[in-house]
């Protein structure tokens, strides 16, 4: 695994250094999150998912309590086919998970200050690099799903999706069990 975790900062690294010049003139900054609550799908594969995990074990109880809740609310949402906030952005509009967040989120970031009649604004140049980075992501994590973040947090919450997952196994039938309980699509592949 750990092979694989060095694997998704090496795609990440050499994502951001290719769109560097581009980001560079963006209008993105920290406390925007616009993203964050209107604008993005916040997907993750199960490999980020388990770098989020990490992350979320490190923080202290009362803010793990509190996050719990938050996507278990998420996953109520979603279900429901209601936007929603990601679970991870703070009041102050700043991401708890900032130096883990999925690739979803880092591919994200628009020429202008966005707003909802005014959405992100992203270089095709950038979107084509991005989808060369969710290609080596799908192959490194070739065991793995990719879906919204709570849910993929949930599933490898789960202790028999996250032995099997670990073990290098691959359950289809299971993974569409869940999905159908959840009214949810959870992709083998990230589009």
């Amino acid at each position: 695994m750990e092979e694989k975790i060095k694997g998704l900062e090496k795609i990440y690294s050499s994502f951001a250094k290719e769109t560097q010049v581009y980001r560079d003139q963006g209008a993105c900054q920290k406390g925007c999150g616009f993203c964050c609550t209107d604008a993005g799908r916040i997907d993750t594969t199960t490999l980020e998912g388990l770098q989020i995990k990490k992350v979320i074990k490190t923080l202290p109880r009362a803010r793990q309590t509190s996050l719990a809740k938050a996507l278990s609310k998420n996953i109520r949402k979603r279900e429901k086919k209601e936007n929603h906030a990601c679970p991870f952005l703070l009041k102050n509009m700043v991401c708890m998970i900032y130096q883990v967040r999925p690739f979803a989120c880092r591919r994200i970031y628009s020429n202008h200050i966005c707003t909802r009649e005014n959405p992100p604004q992203v270089s095709r140049q950038v979107m084509d690099m991005a989808a060369q980075s969710i290609r080596e992501l799908q192959q490194l994590d070739d065991t793995g799903y990719s879906g919204h973040i709570s849910f993929i947090l949930h599933m490898l919450g789960t202790p028999a999706f996250l032995e099997t997952y670990l073990a290098g196994d691959f359950k289809p039938e299971a993974i569409m069990r869940f999905g159908k309980s959840h009214g949810i699509i959870i992709n083998k592949m990230m589009i």
